[in-house]
C-alpha cells in the first residue's frame, strides 16, 4: 500500500479509540495518512494521537481560530486516493444519505473526487432502525462502499450487529479496494514519463530554461501508478517529489541528460508519454568560469537540442503507444496536428498559453487531445490531477 493517500473521517463514536489501530496498520504498510476529526470525536480519541501516529496535522474546524488558516476540504478531496469513514455513527449516516454539510469531515465528502468506504458503529436498536437501513442503502445508490458491522458485545451492554468492524477488516478492505481499482490496460505495465523542464549552463551559474514546474507530468506518473503500472519518471530540476515502489524516479538537468536515460528506457515500455518542456536550444559553448560583466551587449551562439519525442516516434514499436504535448500560443491544433504527424506520436495533448489557469505554474489546465485516427476531444480548465485522468481515459480509449 505505499504511497497509497488515504483521507480518514473519525466520527464521534466509542469505537473512535480502534482508529489508533488502523492508522498503525496503515502506516506499517507506507500509506500516506491524513485524518479529518468531527468535533465529537475529539471525546473519544485525542487530536494530539492521531496527528502522532499519522504523522500529519488533523482537521477538525474550517478554520483555526489561533492563526486564522483555513482547513481546505477541497485540498483534502484532491489530495486522497480513498476516504475512510470510520467509525460511521448514525448521525453522520444521516448527514451523508441527505447530503448535509455543517462540519469539516461532511464538506470533505461532498468535495471527494474518488471513491469512500465507511465502517458504521452503533448500537443494536440504532443499526436495525428503519431509517438507518434507508440511509444505508442511499449510501450505497451513492458509490460509498460500506464495511460490514460485526455482531458481538456492544457498548450499551446489548449483544448483536452494529460493531465496528475490526481495523484489520477495515485494513483488509482498504487493501482490497486498492487491488481491484487496477485497470487491466494498465496494470504491470511499462511506462516512461518525461516532466518539468531542462536547464541548459550558459556557465557555472547561469541556464537557459523555462517555468514548467513539472506537475502535469508528475500528476499523470502517480495516475499510472494508481492503475498499478510499473513507472520510469524522468524528471528535469523541479521540487516535486513522488515515491511508489513501482516508480524509479530519475532526475537530470539538460536535454542530452534526458535523451540518454530515454534511449536507455524507450524500448522495454509499452507507453509513453512526453509531457517534459525541453528547451530548444543550449548554448553553442558552455564556458567553465562565470561569465564577467564587461561589455553593454553579450552575444551567446545558440544550437539546437537534440527532439527526444522525434527520437521516441522514430523508434517506437508496434505495440508502442506515444503521446506527446505542444503547448501553443496560436494555432492550436493546427500545429498540433502537425507536430502529431512529424513525430509519429499516437495522440497528442494540447493547451494554449492564451487560456487562464493553463500552462506553466499553475495547478490547474485545460487541454484539448487529439489521436492519429482523427480522434478529437475537448476538456473544461480542471486540476492538473482531474487532467491525468481524462489522458488517462482518452488513452484506453484509443488502446480499446
Amino acid at each position: 500500500m505505499q504511497g497509497k493517500r488515504i483521507l480518514l473521517g473519525i466520527t464521534g463514536g466509542i469505537a473512535a479509540y480502534k482508529i489508533a489501530f488502523l492508522i498503525r496498520l496503515l502506516k506499517k504498510a507506507e500509506a500516506e495518512v491524513k485524518c479529518i476529526m468531527t468535533p465529537a470525536s475529539c471525546d473519544f480519541i485525542s487530536p494530539l494521537v492521531v496527528s502522532t501516529l499519522s504523522g500529519n496535522p488533523v482537521g477538525i474546524e474550517f478554520w483555526n481560530k489561533k492563526d486564522g488558516s483555513w482547513n481546505n476540504h477541497v485540498e483534502y478531496g484532491l489530495w486522497a486516493d480513498l476516504f475512510v469513514v470510520a467509525p460511521l455513527t448514525t448521525n453522520t449516516l444521516s448527514k451523508m444519505a441527505v447530503g448535509s454539510c455543517d462540519n469539516l469531515l461532511l464538506a470533505t465528502y461532498l468535495s471527494m473526487k474518488t471513491n469512500t468506504l465507511v465502517a458504521p458503529a452503533m448500537d443494536l436498536d440504532m443499526y436495525t432502525h428503519a431509517s438507518t437501513q434507508r440511509n444505508l442503502d442511499q449510501l450505497l445508490k451513492d458509490g460509498v462502499g460500506i464495511i460490514p458491522v460485526e455482531s458481538g458485545e456492544l457498548a450499551s451492554g446489548l449483544s448483536g450487529e452494529g460493531r465496528m468492524a475490526e481495523p484489520e477488516t477495515i485494513f483488509d478492505a482498504i487493501n482490497s479496494y486498492f487491488q481491484s481499482k487496477f485497470d487491466p490496460v494498465y496494470k504491470g505495465k511499462n511506462v516512461l514519463i518525461t516532466a518539468g523542464p531542462t536547464y541548459e549552463s550558459i556557465d557555472p551559474v547561469r541556464f537557459i530554461g523555462n517555468h514548467s514546474s513539472g506537475k502535469m507530468g508528475y500528476g499523470i506518473a502517480h495516475e499510472f501508478l494508481k492503475q498499478g503500472a510499473n513507472v520510469t519518471l524522468v524528471s528535469g530540476p523541479s521540487n516535486l517529489s513522488l515515491e511508489h515502489p513501482n516508480l524509479k524516479l530519475i532526475r537530470v538537468k539538460s536535454a542530452d541528460q534526458m535523451l540518454e536515460v530515454v534511449q536507455g528506457v524507450w524500448c522495454e515500455c509499452q507507453f509513453g508519454v512526453f509531457a517534459a518542456a525541453v528547451a530548444d536550444y543550449r548554448p553553442k559553448v558552455q564556458v567553465n568560469q562565470k561569465i564577467k560583466k564587461s561589455d553593454e551587449e553579450l552575444t551567446i551562439t545558440l544550437t539546437k537540442n537534440p527532439d527526444i519525442l522525434k527520437w521516441a516516434g522514430q523508434n517506437k514499436k508496434e505495440n508502442q503507444c506515444l503521446v506527446g504535448f505542444a503547448l501553443e500560443t496560436n494555432d492550436l491544433k493546427n500545429n498540433a496536428t502537425k507536430k502529431l504527424e512529424k513525430k509519429n506520436l499516437n495522440m497528442i495533448v494540447m493547451n494554449s498559453l492564451a487560456d487562464s489557469g493553463a500552462g506553466f505554474g499553475v495547478d490547474t489546465n485545460k487541454i484539448s487531445i487529439l489521436d492519429n485516427r482523427n480522434n478529437f476531444e475537448t476538456f473544461e480548465l480542471k486540476s492538473k490531477a482531474e487532467v491525468a485522468k481524462d489522458i488517462l481515459l482518452f488513452l484506453k480509449n484509443y488502446i480499446s
